[in-house]
């Protein structure tokens, strides 16, 4: 990978001085122009010690408008970033849709390391490898324009530039210690570079021992990589213009009524909703299974072991109450709640599951989300707010998503509260005339209910390829509210005692 970096270009300090104006002038003008795109631009930059990487952002930063530039520098993991998942860090930097977020430093730094040093073996170094292409190929079918840059010094060019930032007292604690693995590091970095270099997040090796020639190389990638998204998206939206009208919309196909959501072949079929509890039943079990959590969520506080839990159903189907009941036996400070609706404006302008990686909890700690990213192959799919193209890649992305909170020790448990059409309905008339419950009953819910059928087919999907061992579903009887509350609990306690 290092030969398609040629060694020893520079670049005269007059040419530089004369391409360099022009060089900022058009990056300034495509920066400009992708404010009003709705794509963000990524920027990696990596690369050798000592080979001017800092200096290389610092250059970016003066080149580009800083209204419209985030910078991230990734060296050692503080307290709050070792508590999460690893990519927790790189998604909060992630830039919004017509931003530019550059990272110095990246998803790139710790695997390389770790296999250089030996602390893992080339397979985990592979799958770390696989998880990168993977996690960049989403960002890229959202729309995101990744450039990535590898800074590459030959040996004795390296050694010359750690011995001036050693006068300099600019060197960085490992960098004479790196520099003794230097054939290693070059060995695993190649590897690691053939293995990502894709068509959807392309490495651009540029040797680095002139600093004009670095920055003029690296300055007019990023330039001609903006410009060409920028000329395709003009190219889309002037087809868009240009294509014919709609037809006439033809009459709409009747909605099969909520009874065929019980066919045969149905996940949702399956589930018992004659299920009941007496009161006594309720109270006896409902107190014994709280004081078990009790104990377990302290149990794994001290353990630094996490949950995450979803809760998803029908409209009316008691996620609330059921969530209630769970946050009771819980010490307030063990737990938070998320309610999801409807995405912000700054949460449309990231990869849609940003605003989930931003709430994961801090080892030992339980975030509930009342909603979730579900919603991609649930809502978004049955109301067309998401592409076949989108949806259908979601349940991959999810089940990524969900194995790396799993990896880093956190217990993933999802709920889907399942009732009978007769049961909502039931509960919304309830709604309509019981004063404090009618703020719960909307249009949309009853819009939701004429479309029961595609959100049955939908769940069934979701179920199938997004139930796993580490983050299972479980199909939660909930005619009887009762009876839901009970069988909520105790699939906690047991995937605790389990766990713990």
């Amino acid at each position: 990978m290092f030969k398609n970096a040629e060694l020893g270009r520079t670049l005269s300090e007059a040419r530089y001085e004369r391409a360099i104006p022009k060089l900022r002038s058009s990056l300034l003008q495509a920066h400009f122009q992708l404010r009003n795109q709705k794509f963000p631009v990524i920027v990696v930059v990596s690369g050798a010690d000592g080979a001017g990487k800092g200096d290389l952002v610092h250059r970016l930063n003066e080149w580009l408008d800083p209204r419209g530039v985030s910078t991230h520098a990734f060296w050692a993991a503080s307290d709050e970033e070792r508590e999460r998942p690893a990519y927790w860090r790189f998604w909060r930097a992630l830039p919004g849709r017509g931003r530019i977020g550059i990272l110095f430093g990246s998803w790139y730094t710790d695997p390389i390391i770790r296999r250089v040093y030996h602390k893992i073996k080339g397979r985990r170094f592979e799958a770390a490898l696989d998880r990168i292409v993977a996690f960049e190929k989403m960002l890229a079918a959202e729309g995101a324009l990744i450039v990535k840059f590898w800074l590459h010094l030959p040996k004795d060019a390296q050694k010359a530039r750690l011995k001036k930032l050693e006068r300099d007292g600019r060197i960085a604690p490992d960098d004479w210690k790196h520099f003794k693995l230097y054939d290693r590091f070059t060995k695993i970095s190649g590897r690691a570079l053939r293995h990502t270099d894709t068509l959807a997040a392309p490495w651009h090796v540029i040797e680095a021992t002139d600093r004009r020639y670095r920055e003029h190389t690296a300055g007019r990638v990023l330039l001609n990589a903006i410009n060409t998204r920028l000329k395709l998206a003009t190219i889309a939206a002037a087809k868009a213009k240009l294509a014919p009208a709609p037809a006439a919309k033809a009459a709409p196909t009747p909605v099969p009524k909520p009874r065929t959501l019980q066919k045969a072949n149905s996940v949702l079929s399956h589930v018992n909703l004659k299920q009941k509890l007496t009161e006594a039943e309720y109270d006896e079990q409902l107190k014994d299974q709280q004081a078990r959590l009790a104990k377990l969520a302290w149990t794994a506080y001290e353990k630094k072991r996490s949950m995450v839990l979803v809760f998803e159903g029908w409209d009316a189907a008691g996620k609330g109450s059921a969530i209630r009941r769970v946050t009771q036996a819980m010490d307030p400070r063990l737990y938070r709640v998320v309610g999801i609706a409807a995405p912000t404006d700054e949460e449309r302008a990231q990869h849609y599951l940003w605003r989930f990686w931003r709430h994961l909890p801090r080892d030992g700690t339980t975030t509930i989300f009342d909603r979730s990213w579900y919603g991609r192959v649930l809502v978004e799919r049955v109301e067309k707010f998401a592409t076949p193209e989108q949806w259908g890649r979601a349940y991959e992305e999810i089940v990524d998503f969900e194995s790396q909170l799993n990896d880093h020790g956190n217990i993933v448990h999802k709920f889907w509260i399942h009732i009978s059409p007769e049961e909502q309905l039931r509960r919304f008339k309830e709604r309509q005339t019981v004063d404090y419950k009618q703020y719960k009953i909307t249009d949309e819910d009853w819009r939701n209910r004429e479309k029961t059928p595609l959100y049955a087919a939908a769940v069934d999907d979701m179920v199938a390829r997004c139930s796993t061992p580490f983050a299972p579903w479980t199909l939660v009887a909930g005619n009887d509210k009762l009876f839901a509350r009970v069988q909520i609990l105790k699939t906690i306690v047991q995937r605790l005692e389990e766990a713990l």
